[in-house]
């Protein structure tokens, strides 16, 4: 016999049941027979093609052999990035993927990714069908604290993680970008393309003008650095970006004086197909619409500040939910010109937490800011410029990440609070228009307003002469952006490849690269005289998720056996050239990860079956073994 597994004959079958007579109980019997054989592991692993993301096809084409190489009939299924997320984030259709978790700014996002309310709502909440009511406990309670009560928790989350895996964290990648240094002045050392970062460029053949401040026109760009550090060569990845850069877009201006343009470089083309800042499928990458639409709050310098919100005080009385007011910057406009009242932030907060209204017989959340707006009871206006929110379930320190949600204005989007339907996306619930609008030409209060499109080929803002930044005098933490907006337009061209985007700027047919680039395109910019290296750090990770909803992948034992098929060291190495960080916790780098769970040369909780990448098969197969799984003579792994 070829199996191990004992098969019995069909006669024998026939013969004990007694049923040799009748052709229908003999189909039936066949149906039992076929559910109790065993039978090869079967199992998908989807994720993005080479041109969209290198570095995720390269892991997803490493687990799968490994997969193969214990047994599992593992097929690689590159998707594109609409495609993925929808299959994963909306109609929760896969067994595994490999993919980017975006960046974050609180670990209360492990709420968001595992507690089992979220299980069946669509996007980045609970994508893996996570149900475990103690882990659902830890997540509220962590919400609820500050200090170290609340890192004393989130150290228990960590390794409830660790050891039941929902999800394998991987690696946490640089974000490597570039800069023409003799173009602007003002570039960030960290710059990530974020809307503030934008604010502070000035042209720099405006910089003897002495209406500049002198910070900013005496500023000395981040220094080039000719030799990024890198991983041994022996090492590198080949590259996969070789297109040649194509030929330069330019505006042409309608006036007789050439507008003074920041020309940046994407090579994610959604923000040129869609720019709702819900649609959770069109989102992440480099965050355009966060130039548009302005929150009452921003990072600046990791900190929180008042932005639409002149300021804010809390009320935290014993025994009472705790409660924000804010209080909103004194005649702020739409880019359409209508005012921005306290009646549009109730109606952004609604609006986030049911798109429907109340339309519908069960509330309709915005996948995108699900996080803060699950953590909001109740809001309403004082006044035309104040707000009141209260939270149920959530301390100040948690709770303020809720002012960072964009402001919507209520005399646009309440129209989209209809029920629609869109192919592709199979998801048994209802639809509002506001989950899959295009918003082809956003209106939002933000330091930018939308100018033009092409899709697939370019999106440009220009600036809102009317923001609070522009006619009111600030200071502080604002004060860098006091005299923003030294250029007319703010152009966005879709690049598909990182070669080519570094190209342009040693052209001089780009300013910046607003999406990271590729690991392999660091030696190019280095190398490149006239440009600037920028490497930040990110708060975004690779990952494998696995859909804990079906067998055997609910079970832990045998996620466990699968996350040890990865040597997280040497991906970074020879995926990411050096550019990435290997981690067991998705809370890596924080203050909030646990000594033990520290990365210390190999995974703190499943270090890798293998040396170097090199999978010892045999020790493997005995985990899955040890898990309780079978496989046959001929080394397939059977489950049935």
């Amino acid at each position: 016999m070829s199996d191990a597994i004992f098969t019995p004959s069909r006669r024998s079958v026939l013969a004990a049941a007694g049923l040799a007579a009748t052709t229908g109980c003999v189909r039936r019997v066949r149906s039992a027979l076929d559910r109790e054989t065993p039978r090869q592991l079967s199992l998908s692993v989807k994720t993005l093609p080479a041109d969209a993301d290198p570095a995720a096809t390269r892991i997803a084409r490493v687990l799968t052999q490994n997969l193969r190489l214990v047994g599992i009939n593992a097929t690689l299924v590159p998707m594109e990035l609409e495609e993925l997320y929808r299959d994963v984030l909306l109609n929760q259709s896969f067994d595994l993927y490999i993919s980017t978790f975006p960046g974050f700014s609180d670990p209360d996002v492990l709420r968001l990714l595992l507690h089992s309310q979220f299980a069946v709502e669509p996007g980045w909440q609970n994508p893996f069908g996570v149900s475990d009511l103690s882990l659902d406990e830890l997540l509220e309670t962590q919400a609820m604290e500050s200090g170290r009560d609340r890192k004393q928790t989130l150290a228990a989350v960590q390794r409830r993680i660790a050891r039941d895996q929902p999800f394998t964290v991987i690696a946490f990648p640089d974000e490597i970008r570039a800069t023409r240094a003799t173009s602007f002045l003002g570039w960030n050392p960290q710059w990530t393309g974020k809307a503030t970062d934008f604010l502070q460029l000035t042209p720099a053949e405006l910089a003897t003008s002495p209406s500049i401040p002198p910070a900013i026109r005496d500023s000395e760009t981040v220094e080039t650095n000719p030799e990024p550090p890198a991983a041994d060569s022996t090492t590198r990845a080949t590259r996969t970006d070789t297109e040649s850069a194509p030929e330069a877009t330019t505006t042409t201006p309608s006036s007789e004086t050439d507008l003074i343009t920041a020309r940046m470089t994407i090579v994610d083309p959604r923000p040129t197909r869609n720019r709702n800042p819900l649609a959770v499928e069109f989102r992440g990458g480099v965050p355009l619409t966060d130039l548009v639409y302005d929150s009452l709050a921003r990072r600046v310098d990791g900190s929180l500040v008042p932005w639409a919100a002149e300021s804010w005080s809390w009320e935290t009385a014993e025994y009472t939910m705790p409660s924000v007011t804010v209080s909103l910057r004194p005649g702020q406009t739409w880019h359409d010109g209508e005012a921005l009242t306290a009646e549009d932030v109730v109606f952004t907060y609604e609006f986030l937490a049911d798109t429907s209204l109340g339309e519908f017989s069960t509330p309709v959340p915005a996948p995108m800011y699900r996080t803060e707006s699950s953590l909001v009871s109740d809001v309403r206006a004082l006044d035309d410029l104040t707000v009141e929110l209260s939270f149920a379930n959530a301390s100040p320190e948690v709770a303020v990440n809720t002012l960072t949600v964009p402001l919507l204005p209520e005399h646009i989007w309440r129209e989209t609070a209809r029920r629609a339907s869109v192919a592709g996306i199979d998801t048994g619930r209802q639809i509002t228009e506001a989950l899959v609008w295009g918003n082809p030409r956003p209106v939002g209060s933000g330091p930018f307003q939308f100018a033009d499109a092409t899709v697939d080929t370019f999106v440009s803002f220009e600036p809102f002469t009317e923001h609070f930044l522009v006619s009111e005098d600030e200071s502080g933490p604002l004060g860098p952006y006091q005299h923003a907006f030294a250029f007319d337009q703010l152009r966005f061209d879709y690049v598909p490849s990182s070669a080519a985007c570094v190209e342009l700027l040693t052209l001089d047919r780009a300013d910046a690269t607003a999406s990271p680039l590729a690991p392999q395109s660091a030696r190019d910019i280095g190398r490149a005289e006239n440009l600037d290296f920028h490497v930040v750090p990110s708060t975004g990770f690779y990952h494998l998720g696995f859909n804990v909803r079906t067998a055997p992948l609910s079970d832990p034992r045998f996620r466990r056996a699968i996350a040890s098929l990865l040597d997280k060291q040497y991906l970074v190495d020879s995926v990411f050239d050096g550019y990435a960080t290997p981690a067991t916790s998705p809370l890596d780098g924080t203050k909030f990860v646990p000594s033990d769970l520290e990365w210390n040369g190999e995974d703190a909780e499943l270090p890798f079956v293998g040396t170097n990448g090199q999978l010892n098969v045999e020790r493997a197969r005995q985990r899955f073994k040890d898990a309780g799984y079978r496989y046959t003579d001929s080394g397939k792994l059977v489950y049935g």
